[in-house]
């Protein structure tokens, strides 16, 4: 039977730290640099306080919507008033009423001299 022997190389003391190190070095990285890692810790919470306080004026426009929704419940109001608001909201108007647009800066005039105007 033949025997050969093989001189062991030096740098087979090396290998398994180097693959270690390489490996540690890579987790290490994602670990810090990651969509997970420490430095998107400051990311993910700067954009809560956006969040946060895009949550916060929401919730005073939705509490304004319900204090004036609640105002033209049937029992506070008539009718007519909400019948005006809602069209006053949506800008409508039946055929048959008559519109008068009034600017601010011009003094008020009478309804005789706004339906002489028309004519």
């Amino acid at each position: 039977m033949w025997t050969r022997q093989y001189r062991k190389s030096p740098l087979r003391h090396f290998v398994i730290p180097c693959i270690a190190a390489a490996s540690l070095a890579y987790f290490g990285f994602h670990g810090i640099t990651g969509n997970l890692g420490l430095t998107s810790k400051a990311e993910y919470e700067q954009r809560l306080a956006g969040l946060e306080a895009e949550l916060q004026s929401l919730s005073t426009a939705r509490a304004m919507l319900e204090t004036r929704t609640a105002a033209l419940s049937d029992g506070s109001l008539q009718r007519d008033v909400i019948d005006e608001q809602a069209r006053l909201a949506l800008g409508l108007a039946n055929p048959n009423e008559l519109i008068l647009l009034h600017n601010a800066s011009e003094s008020a005039a009478t309804l005789d001299d706004l339906l002489q105007r028309t004519n």
